[in-house]
C-alpha cells in the first residue's frame, strides 16, 4: 500500500504523499480506500498543475520571448486557464475550441468571455521576431508558427513543409496549408 500511494500521488499530482497521508492510507482497511484517494487527488488543484504542465509544453507556453527579453505580463492568465480547465474537467473538444476560437464563442457571462479570450493565447505564444521589417513576412511567420503548433499539438504531424512545397506522401498539400493559413 505504501508503494501504491506513492505511485498514485506522483502520477496524479506530481508530489509525494506526506508521512501522515501514507499512514492514513495504510491504516484504512475499507474496500473503497483507493477509490477515495484517487477521487481526492483528482479534486486537488495540484492535479491541474501537474497535467496542465504537459499541455503548456505543447502550447509552447513562456512568459517571455528571447528577442530582447520581451515579457508577456499577462501570460499567467493562459497558464491559469489551462490549470483551471484541467481541474474543472473541461471536455477536451471544448478545451481545444476555446483555444482556437474562444474570442468568437458566445458566453453567458463576462467571466466566461474573459476565460475564452484568455484561451486564445494558445495562438500567440510563439517566439517571433517582432523586429522583422517586412511586416507581411512577420504576419506569415506568425501564422506558420500557429499552424505548426496546431499540427504538432493537435494533429500529431508537422505542417511547416507545406508552406513551400508538396511532399509525395504528406497528407497536407500546399493548397490545404494556405487554406488553413487563410483562416488564421
Amino acid at each position: 500500500k505504501v508503494t501504491l500511494i506513492r505511485r498514485v500521488y506522483y502520477d496524479l499530482i506530481g508530489l509525494p504523499p506526506t508521512p501522515e497521508q501514507i499512514d492514513l492510507f495504510v491504516q484504512d482497511k475499507s474496500r473503497d480506500a483507493f477509490t477515495r484517494l484517487v477521487d481526492e487527488l483528482l479534486a486537488s488543484p495540484r492535479f491541474g498543475e501537474r497535467w496542465g504542465r504537459h499541455w503548456l509544453d505543447i502550447a509552447r507556453f513562456a512568459e517571455s520571448v528571447t528577442l530582447r527579453g520581451l515579457v508577456f505580463n499577462h501570460a499567467w492568465r493562459y497558464r491559469d486557464y489551462v490549470i483551471e480547465s484541467y481541474n474543472r474537467d473541461l471536455p477536451f473538444d471544448r478545451f481545444i475550441t476555446e483555444q482556437i476560437a474562444g474570442d468568437l464563442l458566445e458566453s453567458e457571462s463576462i467571466e466566461e468571455t474573459h476565460r475564452a479570450r484568455a484561451a486564445t493565447t494558445y495562438l500567440v505564444l510563439g517566439n517571433f521576431n517582432y523586429e522583422e521589417q517586412d511586416k507581411e513576412q512577420l504576419r506569415m511567420d506568425i501564422v506558420d508558427e500557429q499552424l505548426d503548433t496546431i499540427g504538432k499539438g493537435l494533429l500529431g504531424q508537422t505542417l511547416g513543409c507545406a508552406r513551400c512545397h508538396d511532399h509525395k506522401f504528406d497528407p497536407i498539400p500546399t493548397r490545404d496549408y494556405y487554406a488553413m493559413a487563410g483562416i488564421l
